[in-house]
């Protein structure tokens, strides 16, 4: 990830001359101290005319000295500053709608009319095969399962647990909800799901091979009732409806997603379920917006300890200067 450098406050490197106004601006520092009194002093005052006054001894430091002093006030100005390497904010995924998939799990699904890596397979594993990918790329979507038959189910409750859903669809069978295929109650039992929710978008999912064989509600009463509710239906037929060992039903499944303002879709083989998902994909999209959160990285630590190191060197032949001009004197 690309790195910008940046000062953290970077007002505090205006303060860089400071020392320079305060030694012309500044009245220099004074202390009083005994001076020594020779016993002629008086004689000599009268004797020349001249009257006491007071002195200074300035001590001056080399050019060296001052550099380094400066060099270091310089080094702690940028350990305030707060040097730091800032990344670009990172994308998080939105969370922005809830999608539920509703799956037909009926007698119907069990025909082995699918090949999966060239070995014959049933409808319903050629679904979970190119679902399990379509689940995990779902990211920031909260999804939800209904598997239906004779009868409608909730397997999961809307979550962004994105794994635990695919588990459920894994462990899911042909059979579990009944023989028959009641698209009417499946659509209704999702409509209840989605008012239990407080996110305003709204997509199912509706998979199904046969005809409506419910009683109860029509589809298209119950496609209704999810109009009123925002929710929109994308169908999705399995199989081919020329086929003698099809009961698919797409003039149904192409008026519940007109009605709800989707789109329907028809798969004959896994390959081209697998291109369903990724139409559905661009269909409802996954949206991502940045984080306020900028990934820094704090380099205040260099110029402190280059700071800290230059003191302790000064400091030393400061210190050494000072023993050898004893030992000299001595």
């Amino acid at each position: 990830m690309p790195e910008n450098f940046e000062f953290g406050y970077q007002w505090v490197l205006w303060l860089a001359p400071l020392p320079i106004l305060l030694y012309w601006l500044m009245p220099a520092f004074r202390t009083k101290s005994a001076s020594l009194r020779v016993p002629s002093f008086e004689k000599t005052q009268e004797f020349t005319g001249n009257k006491p006054r007071g002195a200074a001894l300035v001590k001056k430091r080399g050019i060296f000295t001052w550099i380094v002093l400066f060099l270091i006030w310089c080094l702690l100005l940028l350990t305030l500053a707060s040097p730091q390497l800032v990344a670009k904010p990172e994308m998080k995924v939105k969370t922005s709608r809830n999608f539920l998939i509703v799956a037909d799990i009926s007698f119907s699904m069990a025909q082995t009319d699918w090949v999966i890596d060239g070995k014959n397979a049933s409808r319903w594993e050629a679904i979970k095969h190119v679902m399990h990918d379509f689940i995990q790329k779902r990211e920031g979507d909260r999804m939800g399962l209904i598997f239906f038959g004779s009868n409608a189910y909730v397997q999961a409750p809307f979550t962004s647990d994105l794994e635990t859903v695919d588990l459920l669809l894994e462990e899911a069978d042909i059979g579990m909800a009944g023989q028959m295929t009641n698209i009417g109650k499946a659509i209704v039992k999702g409509v209840e799901m989605f008012k239990q929710d407080t996110i305003d978008t709204k997509v199912m999912l509706l998979l199904t091979d046969g005809v409506d064989g419910g009683s109860e509600i029509l589809p298209l009463d119950a496609a209704d009732i999810a109009k009123k509710d925002t929710i929109n239906i994308y169908t999705l037929g399995i199989g081919d409806p020329s086929s003698s060992n099809s009961d698919l039903d797409e003039e149904t499944l192409k008026n519940i997603s007109e009605v709800t303002d989707a789109k329907y879709f028809r798969a004959i083989d896994s390959e081209q379920l697998a291109s369903v998902y990724t139409e559905l994909d661009s269909l409802e999209p996954i949206e991502f917006e940045e984080e306020e959160y900028k990934p820094k990285t704090v380099l205040y630590f260099y110029p402190l300890g280059v700071a800290l190191g230059i003191s302790i060197l000064l400091l030393s032949i400061y210190g050494l200067l000072a023993l050898f001009k004893k030992k000299k004197s001595s």
